[in-house]
């Protein structure tokens, strides 16, 4: 199957999102997603099991590793609901 799209089409969040977004772009580890954002992998990991939030300075660093818009972001960290905008 050939990729054509790097945005998501599930509704999948936390961890979950993360691993797809992981698969999608070529991660093998959260430890290589980590360094590129240049954070701790195990704040990433609370970040995306939903422990905790990230802070608001983190997004541009986020959105640019996974390669996902401000919104979809926020909502794999349930900050936003599915049907909420920007």
């Amino acid at each position: 199957m050939v990729k054509t799209s790097l945005r998501s089409t599930s509704n999948s969040t936390g961890l979950a999102w993360l691993r797809e977004r992981m698969d999608k772009l070529g991660y093998n580890s959260l430890e290589e997603v980590a360094q590129e954002i240049q954070i701790n992998r195990g704040n990433l990991y609370r970040y995306f099991s939903l422990e905790t939030r990230p802070s608001i300075a983190l997004l541009p660093n986020l959105c640019r590793t996974l390669k996902s818009s401000p919104a979809e972001i926020l909502k794999a960290l349930e900050i936003l609901g599915p049907n909420d905008r920007l």
